[in-house]
């Protein structure tokens, strides 16, 4: 972490002021150390990342899955704008908005969407709850703009008011309050700025995708465990999920009868990258303790309950939620 992040953070808890103690830093940059509180809580510094939460918790699968998958989603891996265009299109936020400014990323994972607020100019906060944190650091840590942390929705380690952006993408249904959780957000922003989260649509639909089916039993099982079974299935069934998709009329519905993810026709990449998106995104949507998608009016709700004014819900991908704090 950078020194200077130390004026934003805070303990989550008691909100209160935190000093380093016994800090190794190394190229500008604060390797190890402690963060203190007056009464004595201390939260560790390792391998450049503040820890403000527990080693094991809920999201174990998420720290699994990226640092497997360090660089899979990455447009500087893949060579195709995926991610920048999601970005964009989701958060309707502009290069030049972002230049210079702040920027909260909560659930940055392996660092998917903070590679393209970087490219921007931004100053980025990436924060996860789970290990993903140390793939994004790997895979971003050159960057002088860059701070990533290990901290809870629920209890956020900043000053209130510390950014002029705050996103949330592929998180929110995951957590097991979800209100809470984007209610959480809120306080981050200064007065004037912009919030963009999106979650998984709930509809009637949704009770036909298989993978509602397989996943009170495959969010049981441990993480290596169930990406075994991951990788051995999806080479089979990923060929049939193409196959029914091909079906004249029915087929792009019927396809998600077969527990795989299957982006083929979807998004540009070559043969062996649709296989490798595949079998992360299988075992994204199987392995999730919790997965509780959200109906517009739903999301609508919050963001006039948090006081947010031009207010926009949309759906491009999944469900896009954006507001400003007044």
């Amino acid at each position: 972490m950078k020194r200077d992040l130390l004026n934003s953070l805070c303990c989550p808890f008691t909100h209160k002021r935190l000093r380093l103690e016994k800090s190794f830093e190394k190229n500008g940059r604060i390797e190890n150390g402690l963060l203190t509180t007056e009464d004595g809580t201390q939260y560790p510094i390792v391998q450049g990342v503040p820890r403000f939460v527990p080693k094991e918790n809920y999201a174990n699968s998420f720290g699994f899955q990226w640092n497997r998958f360090r660089k899979t989603q990455l447009d500087s891996y893949t060579g195709v704008p995926i991610s920048r265009d999601r970005f964009y299109k989701s958060t309707e936020w502009s290069p030049d908005d972002l230049k210079g400014k702040t920027v909260l990323e909560v659930g940055c994972g392996a660092g998917r969407f903070t590679e393209i607020l970087l490219s921007a100019g931004a100053i980025v906060v990436a924060l996860d709850y789970s290990n993903a944190v140390d793939a994004c650091w790997k895979n971003h840590y050159l960057h002088p703009n860059l701070n990533v942390v290990q901290g809870d929705i629920y209890n956020l380690p900043f000053q209130e008011e510390s950014f002029d952006f705050v996103f949330c993408f592929g998180v929110l249904q995951h957590t097991p309050d979800v209100k809470k959780a984007f209610m959480s957000l809120i306080p981050q922003l200064k007065k004037g700025g912009c919030l963009a989260v999106d979650v998984y649509r709930k509809k009637l639909g949704t009770i036909f995708w298989s993978k509602y089916w397989f996943r009170p039993f495959t969010r049981r099982m441990e993480p290596d465990r169930l990406f075994k079974k991951v990788e051995k299935w999806v080479p089979v069934l990923l060929p049939v999920s193409i196959f029914i998709g091909r079906i004249p009329i029915v087929g792009k519905k019927l396809r998600y009868l077969v527990p795989v993810a299957n982006y083929h026709g979807i998004l540009p990449l070559t043969n062996v990258k649709i296989l490798e998106w595949a079998i992360l995104d299988t075992f994204d949507m199987l392995s999730p303790k919790y997965d509780q998608p959200q109906s517009a009016a739903t999301l609508r709700s919050w963001l006039e309950e948090a006081g947010l004014v031009d207010i926009k819900v949309f759906h491009p991908a999944h469900l896009v939620g954006q507001g400003r704090k007044a």
